[in-house]
């Protein structure tokens, strides 16, 4: 199975014949996976389920999607919100579980995906991760930059003027890319840093900070 298709692969299984390792959650619409290289301590993709009236290459990623009809584009969009809020929920109770405080969620697309079929980050914001490497795995999740774009202003488009939503859809590779290789900068505080080393460090000292602050309110 090729890592670029493994997505669709899963899209168009029932999910009843995936792992428990690769699958969270399904409904009759949508499944939720667990990222295979998380970029955070908490990292689930939400994908649609190819099913009629929706094709393979209708679902084959966001710009795909919102191309085509309007209406069935939003359908979709506004399931995977409707999925994402259960999962959020979820996804605190496990922190408040584990780590006794939560801490940031972010939901959003890849302007330019690096796989096939339309798939809704969810991630944590702390991306405290082994799987983090390099510059293009943390600009591309950064809330800020712009790569990474929230589930919130994809759902606005659908309520803009036809011309705004027109050229939002486009979702052109050439604009898109240059992005991943802007310097080092922490989403927090804005501090540039030298290479990934540094900018793990300090992110997890950063998550660590957030720990301590936000226990002690707990505790009052």
């Amino acid at each position: 199975m090729s890592n670029l298709s493994v997505l669709r692969t899963y899209a168009q299984t029932s999910p009843s014949k995936l792992p428990p390792s690769v699958l969270f959650s399904s409904t009759s619409t949508s499944m939720t996976v667990f990222d295979a290289f998380p970029k955070a301590i908490f990292h689930f993709l939400i994908l649609p389920r190819i099913q009629p009236p929706f094709t393979t290459s209708e679902l084959s990623n966001l710009r795909t999607l919102l191309k085509g009809d309007k209406e069935r584009a939003k359908e979709v969009i506004t399931a995977l919100n409707e999925d994402a809020k259960t999962l959020h929920k979820e996804i605190e109770e496990e922190m408040m579980a584990r780590y006794g405080f939560k801490w940031g969620i972010c939901t959003g697309f890849h302007a330019v995906p690096s796989m096939n079929h339309v798939h809704l980050h969810v991630i944590s914001d702390d991306f405290c991760s082994d799987r983090l490497k390099n510059k293009k795995h943390y600009n591309s999740f950064h809330p800020k930059l712009g790569f990474f774009i929230s589930l919130d202003e994809v759902l606005s488009w659908f309520e803009a003027t036809p011309s705004y939503y027109s050229s939002m859809i486009k979702l052109d590779e050439k604009q898109y890319e240059p992005i991943l290789k802007e310097d080092l900068v922490c989403w927090r505080c804005h501090k540039s840093m030298k290479n990934i080393p540094t900018l793990k460090a300090h992110l997890q000292e950063e998550w660590e900070t957030q720990a301590r602050r936000e226990k002690a309110k707990l505790a009052k």
